[in-house]
């Protein structure tokens, strides 16, 4: 599926307008991409320009009501698939419970193998820690050699050149929305029936935000409802700075997409699902994105649902 793809000047005047009904003080501009192999984010890439896609893998139906624990995929076979073998790719998903043994939010950020490279994976892996219940975040090359994940995943991908990219700073959210939902909500009021693609890694430079991680254990009775779901995720407070990487499509063409979906890491043990600053006065986001030009739906559950889209 072929996304609307606004220029980056279009784009960077509509998210500065959206952005200002639900941040004190928005900043948004076309710049050069920074290298993303330096600190604070260490990727294997140094930008995320370069024929941008995103891949909606699997789907939440495959973990709830009841895990599907055979859907495993790789992220260099996903490559293949997205044709785009040697992809770098960042997004957010599940860990692959075959190689962990437990159930466990996975943050991608891989360079795919090519011909020429095999695939440098700098992803996270976070958990419940067995041993005090809080975040064990882990780097995964740490422990495994793969390029698995399992169940869902959202992705952007491209060839991680640098480029001109959306530079974005939002500081002091003074609405209901969180930072990425603002984004893509912005993007569906403008461009409406045209659905735009968009992904890239953005930092919550102070503040604290709300994160969930998924328990080690499957629920073994159905989760059928938000709350149950809810009930089921274990929510913590984590402090920045936390470097995240979302994925957005301002609105479903019929694909039955994860509209949006973020995943952090950080450098001090923490990360998971991003969902909403808990320090609005005091927060500040910076971030860099990329309008996506294809979608590509892979493994789409054939029974689905609405539940635990959040």
């Amino acid at each position: 599926f072929a996304f609307h793809v606004p220029s980056l000047e279009e784009l960077a005047g509509v998210l500065q307008k959206g952005l200002k009904e639900n941040f004190a003080d928005v900043q948004v501009s076309v710049v050069d991409c920074p290298d993303l192999t330096k600190e604070p984010f260490n990727f294997p890439a140094k930008g995320i320009c370069g024929k941008p896609r995103i891949a909606d893998v699997g789907g939440v139906p495959y973990l709830i009501p009841l895990v599907q624990k055979e859907k495993v995929y790789d992220l260099n076979t996903v490559a293949k698939d997205i044709e785009l073998p040697g992809a770098f790719i960042l997004g957010a998903g599940a860990a692959s419970s075959k190689v962990l043994g437990v159930n466990a939010e996975f943050i991608p950020i891989v360079q795919t193998k090519s011909e020429k490279k095999p695939a440098v994976n700098g992803s996270y892996i976070a958990q419940i820690n067995p041993a005090d219940k809080g975040c064990l975040l882990e780097k995964y090359s740490s422990k495994y050699t793969d390029c698995e994940f399992g169940l869902l995943a959202n992705l952007y991908a491209s060839e991680g050149q640098p480029g001109k990219v959306i530079e974005v700073k939002a500081n002091g959210r003074t609405g209901e929305l969180n930072f990425v939902t603002c984004l893509r909500q912005t993007l569906e009021k403008h461009y409406g029936e045209k659905p735009v693609g968009m992904g890239g890694t953005f930092i919550i430079q102070k503040g604290k935000a709300k994160i969930h991680i998924m328990p080690p254990e499957f629920s073994a009775c159905p989760l059928n409802t938000d709350e149950d779901v809810n009930n089921w995720l274990k929510f913590f407070e984590m402090k920045a700075p936390l470097i995240c990487q979302p994925v957005i499509v301002s609105r479903d063409p019929g694909f039955d997409l994860r509209v949006e979906h973020t995943h952090c890491f950080s450098h001090h043990g923490e990360g998971g699902h991003y969902h909403q600053d808990t320090s609005p006065d005091s927060v500040q986001y910076l971030g860099y994105f990329q309008p996506a030009e294809l979608l590509f739906r892979i493994d789409r559950p054939q029974e689905t649902h609405l539940v635990g889209r959040d």
